[in-house]
């Protein structure tokens, strides 16, 4: 750092304030940046700073800008014993180790300050997204995730209808677990490690735990909550850990004492509901009422005849795929790509970009050791017929790229807005996938190019959509953020932008009037620009971080899912579409008596629907219940409990009362009333709760 000014010959960070130059690395190249918080790069080095250690020249130069506390140090990484650093710091430079609260609320505060509108974009990282590795630490880290959740919620189900023992022992296991697997180190470095014991095999064991401990008591507390009574009549009871009533799919085994050709499933008042055979299965429309269960009936008796979804192979050689909500026509020619996608209840809107040669759901990517790039769409494929049903109908797209077999399905459900896709690469001789740079060796960490940077040659599936100036949202934990970003690409480290898809990204026209939303079961980077559609990075395989080889040792499976939507993401319901998508309803089959008499259950529900239940767990006799403001525009949400409470509190994260409420009693039910922001967390305490059984 020669002057005031300008920063000589190392990346700067800089945010707010005034501006300053940049001095590019040929000593020529200026770059103006705002000035406000500056961290130079370290010798050989592109993870750390000058600030990492309060090194003497990061505080001197801190000071010389202006800045009266600047922050340095860097978080420790799990299990070291290398630091804190505070022996390296000068002596006329004392440092005081603080919380993030503390400084914001009681240090920086002393003057005034310009607002920072921070966003997910401000937090800019980068990791090697589409290979085999990540995608596998991500998924299982994914499920862990969905199914404690559950887990979770239906445990404590089961402790308040049929006082079940509720288990936070374990569930404390299952979440350490999931924490472990969640830390950084097993996302940068997965291969680090001993033979059987770097951290991806350390995730594996976490996450394995993890999911034990809530199959088991996913188990339990289905069985206590179904009272089986041999020889008696059958029942399927459906489970919604949703706080909005659900109406979907679901699918469970034909049980062998019934004739799959004569089944026949009535709800509780003895209505007929749609249902179709699949395989060895029975699939029905089912309606799950919020944070509860509904029940059905199993008659041997011939169901009536439906006609919704349909599969037809037209004349030109294109399959067409059609429910009530959609029309999608898929050309075997062009590789199985979707030729056209009508959304029958948006107007008709088509929202495939024919004019795109790219392909809608096609793949493509540059092949490094072939010196090319190759798309899926330049093949034929070939397609057969999976399910062809009234209520569920179902293809799957065999097809090649560059001599490699891989095979896509694509479903549609009648009433559902997912169109359900998937994707099997039957990998071979491990190709190199992405951009080619110091691919054959020369690889040096404190370079700032780096080949995993760039996702426009990675392979990708596409989705080229007929969208005027799009706009592209995307969700974050507890947040949305509207992208600024001209284009996701990048690559070298001083120039990295944030492109993680964590659940979702939404892209809608400029006017907000229509959108398509990209659902991924597991956390992964996105494509998008001017001149390049939407895209999920579906494949990397080269050199990554710490020059480690991230190669492909077997088949790649993704599950994705794509929403056509009017409006914009609030308004079409994303966020919950995604969270209903990421947990299915859970289903069963039980025996009881004729005269069977709770068939429909609701522990919570809520006036409005933009709510997401995150969590809802027992401490003691005491219900806890947290809420996350998705989508609601309302200041006010109107809850309603199945029971009574002593006392309903508003906690804070950490149990500090916030405010306790004025619960209405009517009915065996609690309703309360409170305040809750749009992308407001509530945490919410009903002591002492007593569930109506």
């Amino acid at each position: 750092l020669k002057n005031p000014n300008t920063c000589w010959g190392g990346y700067t960070r800089a945010f707010g304030g005034e501006l300053v130059n940049w001095i590019g690395p040929d000593g020529t190249s200026i770059v103006t940046v705002p000035r406000y918080e500056i961290e130079a790069l370290k010798s050989r080095s592109t993870w750390q700073t000058i600030a990492s250690d309060n090194s003497k020249e990061y505080l001197e130069a801190a000071f010389k800008y202006g800045i009266e506390n600047p922050i340095g140090m860097c978080l420790q990484d799990a299990g070291w014993k290398n630091g804190p650093w505070l022996g390296k710091v000068p002596a006329k430079y004392p440092t005081t180790y603080t919380t993030w609260s503390n400084y914001v609320k009681n240090i920086v505060t002393k003057k005034p300050a310009v607002d920072w509108h921070f966003s997910q974009e401000d937090v800019q990282v980068s990791l090697v997204w589409g290979a085999q590795v990540l995608q596998q630490i991500a998924k299982q880290v994914r499920v862990s995730e969905n199914k404690t959740g559950r887990a979770e919620k239906l445990a404590a189900m089961a402790k308040l209808y049929k006082d079940i023992p509720y288990a936070n022992s374990d569930f404390d296991e299952a979440w350490r677990g999931i924490l472990l697997a969640q830390h950084h180190d097993c996302w940068i470095v997965p291969y680090n490690g001993r033979r059987g014991n770097t951290w991806i095999d350390k995730v594996a064991r976490w996450t394995a735990t993890a999911d034990s401990i809530s199959d088991e008591s996913i188990t339990k507390s289905v069985e206590a909550l179904t009272s089986n009574s041999a020889n008696k009549s059958n029942y399927i009871r459906v489970f919604n850990t949703s706080v909005n009533a659900r109406k979907e799919l679901v699918k469970i085994a034909i049980p062998s004492n019934i004739k799959p050709g004569e089944i026949n499933i009535v709800d509780e008042n003895n209505e007929p509901v749609a249902a179709q055979i699949i395989s060895d299965s029975i699939a029905f429309l089912a309606v799950a009422p919020s944070m509860g269960y509904a029940t059905y009936k199993l008659r041997n008796k011939k169901a009536n005849a439906i006609k919704d979804n349909s599969i037809a192979l037209q004349q030109d050689g294109t399959y067409k795929l059609e429910s009530d909500l959609y029309r999608v026509i898929i050309d075997p020619a062009k590789g199985g790509t979707i030729k056209s996608l009508i959304a029958k209840k948006l107007n008709n809107k088509e929202f495939v970009d024919q004019a795109n040669s790219a392909g809608f759901n096609g793949l493509k990517g540059y092949f490094f050791k072939d010196s090319n790039f190759f798309s899926s769409n330049h093949n034929a494929a070939s397609i057969s017929i999976t399910v062809d049903g009234p209520l569920y109908c179902k293809v799957s797209i065999n097809g090649k790229i560059n001599g490699q077999s891989f095979i896509q399905t694509v479903a549609l459900t009648r009433g559902e807005p997912v169109i359900d896709m998937s994707v099997m690469i039957d990998w071979q001789n491990n190709p190199g996938i992405g951009d080619d740079y110091k691919q054959n060796g020369g690889y040096r960490p404190e370079d700032y190019h780096k080949a995993f940077y760039d996702d426009s040659d990675k392979l990708q599936t596409l989705f080229p959509l007929n969208l005027d100036a799009q706009q592209v949202y995307k969700n974050a934990p507890f947040d949305v953020t509207k992208s600024k970003l001209s284009n996701t690409f990048f690559q070298t480290w001083d120039s990295i932008k944030n492109n993680v898809l964590l659940n979702w990204v939404d892209v809608t026209d400029g006017q907000g009037k229509y959108g398509m939303a990209l659902f991924s079961d597991h956390t992964t980077s996105y494509t998008h620009g001017q001149h390049f559609p939407l895209g999920l990075t579906t494949q990397y395989s080269g050199i990554g971080l710490w020059g480690g080889d991230y190669s492909l040792t077997g088949p790649t499976e993704l599950h994705y899912a794509i929403v056509p939507h009017e409006g914009k993401w609030n308004d079409a319901n994303i966020w919950n579409t995604n969270t209903n998508w990421n947990n299915p309803l859970t289903a069963t089959i039980f025996q009881a008596p004729d005269q069977l008499k709770d068939f429909t259950k609701s522990l919570i529900s809520t006036k409005e629907n933009g709510l997401e239940l995150t969590a809802v767990t027992m401490d003691g006799n005491d219900l806890l219940v947290r809420f996350f403001n998705a989508e609601s525009k309302t200041a006010t949400q109107q809850i309603a409990f199945d029971g009574y409470a002593r006392q309903v509190i508003v906690e804070e994260l950490n149990g500090k009362i916030k405010e306790t409420l004025n619960p209405i009693i009517s009915n065996k039910k609690t309703t309360i009333n409170t305040a809750m922001t749009h992308f407001g967390v509530c945490t919410i305490r009903l002591k002492n709760f007593t569930a109506n059984h």
